[in-house]
């Protein structure tokens, strides 16, 4: 059973230097690739940002770096990297302190 998280990215576009359109029209190729390998559960677009909120399956922390690492906008992108955990009922989260 792997590890869930929600990786919030945002271009930087105070980065963006260069043919910064083909590191762009590359984003959907990784994608695809990460999510044929079942590393990537889903993809969504932030409406009204310059990014994207992925949720990634992973082994470990360490495979999740390199997956971003990877990434065609890394160095031009900030990341926010929120943990997930399953939750099938509220007694998961809250458990009532004993006396």
């Amino acid at each position: 059973m792997g590890m869930k998280f929600l990786v919030l990215w945002e271009l930087d576009l105070s980065r963006v230097r260069g043919d910064f359109a083909t590191v762009i029209m590359r984003m959907p190729e990784y994608a695809q690739k990460i999510r044929d390998q079942g590393k990537l559960v889903g993809r969504y677009h932030i409406v009204g940002k310059h990014g994207g909120a992925w949720i990634y399956d992973v082994d470990s922390n360490e495979e999740l770096e390199r997956l971003l690492a990877m990434a065609p906008v890394y160095n031009f992108a900030k990341y926010g990297v929120l943990p997930l955990a399953e939750m099938d009922t509220p007694t998961h989260v809250f458990k009532p302190e004993e006396s």
